[in-house]
């Protein structure tokens, strides 16, 4: 058995820090105290990562049904190619809805450009409740190439996930799954409901998956209160 490396207090391997030219004392100090955080942040995520995949079997999957570019009718087990696990997102961009989700939309466009990356690893596909010819459409206009459409057939799947809202639209899961000798099982799925969310934020997971938010984190004025992407500009 492996032994756990001990790791170096985060405020030392901080303190190894250059500082920039021109720096005065406060920001420098300022400067290391923070980065201390981030390596403690940083370990922290890395520790999550390693819970994650120490999830104990989860629940067997019922055999969904849907269809792809063809209209052929598919389960989710011919979902998985070449591969023993699937990530999937289901979007919000229902029939109810004239246009997609723009924070869905912003986060599939970041996806597009590493889709084939990702496939190398495991399979990835994005689910919608509107015909794939309708979901690819949209696709079109974003330019987007490397995301394999597929959608939903029958009310099982938004139901037992709980991704209908009353007055018929959809919420976004990124939902993945584990396919084993004894058959497909949920491995993990995104949980942090709106009620979860602390006062002041928006309802998000963690770590954050959109890459739009993780820059604007690195700014002086962050994430701002009032602003959010939009389709067109």
């Amino acid at each position: 058995m492996a032994l756990r490396q001990t790791l170096s207090a985060a405020p030392a391997l901080a303190s190894r820090r250059r500082a920039f030219p021109g720096e005065d004392e406060a920001y420098t100090k300022a400067r290391k105290s923070l980065l201390a955080e981030e390596i403690d942040l940083r370990r922290r995520m890395t520790r999550v990562a390693e819970q994650r995949r120490q999830l104990p079997p989860g629940p067997l999957m019922k055999d969904y049904r849907f269809k792809d570019a063809n209209g052929a009718e598919l389960g989710l087990a011919d979902l998985f190619g070449e591969h023993d696990t699937l990530v999937s997102y289901f979007w919000m961009y229902g029939p109810e809805r004239e246009r997609p989700c723009p924070m869905c939309t912003n986060w599939l466009g970041s996806v597009d450009g590493n889709a084939n990356d990702i496939k190398q690893r495991v399979a990835f596909k994005v689910f919608g409740r509107s015909p794939v010819e309708r979901q690819k459409a949209f696709a079109l206009e974003r330019g987007w190439q490397a995301l394999d459409f597929l959608q939903v057939v029958g009310n099982d799947y938004v139901r037992d996930f709980d991704l209908l809202m009353p007055g018929g639209g959809d919420l976004a899961a990124i939902v993945v799954y584990k396919r084993g000798k004894d058959g497909i099982r949920l491995f993990w799925k995104s949980d942090m409901t709106a009620g979860m969310a602390d006062p002041g934020q928006d309802p998000r997971d963690a770590p954050d998956i959109a890459a739009l938010w993780n820059i604007l984190d690195l700014t002086p004025g962050g994430r701002g209160t009032d602003w959010y992407p939009s389709l067109e500009y």
